[in-house]
């Protein structure tokens, strides 16, 4: 069992009983965290695709840790001018363990009845 989720503009695939890396969340460690923005779920018996997202599932999980990735050199140079930048970001990453998914049965809503559209009246207008 599966699914896709976007998350702060990331899809990122997601297992039950799984550690995912995802962009820094700023939470305390052992928080909850719920992930609503399902864009594909499987579960080895159906498959749903959302439009774009799926409403009746979500996922739930506990931060693990917090961690950041290599530093990556930012280096600009304008050649001939004796101009040079050097600069270097590190991004920031944390753990979260994925527990459940929860799926919330979908509301049956009375279907709106169709109305007949009322056949329109035409004016003559006589030209003199």
């Amino acid at each position: 069992m599966y699914a896709l989720v976007d998350y702060i503009g990331n899809q990122i695939l997601i297992k039950e009983g799984e550690k995912v890396k995802i962009p820094f969340l700023d939470q305390k460690v052992g928080s909850k965290v719920v992930f609503e923005n399902v864009l594909y779920f499987d579960n080895d018996k159906d498959r749903k695709v959302g439009n774009p997202y799926l409403k009746s599932v979500s996922f739930s999980g506990k931060i693990e840790s917090h961690g950041k990735e290599k530093k990556i050199i930012v280096f600009k140079k304008k050649r001939r001018k004796g101009h040079q930048k050097k600069n270097g970001h590190v991004q920031k990453f944390t753990y979260v363990m994925i527990d459940k998914f929860s799926t919330k049965k979908a509301s049956s809503k009375a279907k709106p009845k169709a109305t007949k559209a009322k056949p329109r009246t035409t004016k003559k207008v006589d030209k003199k």
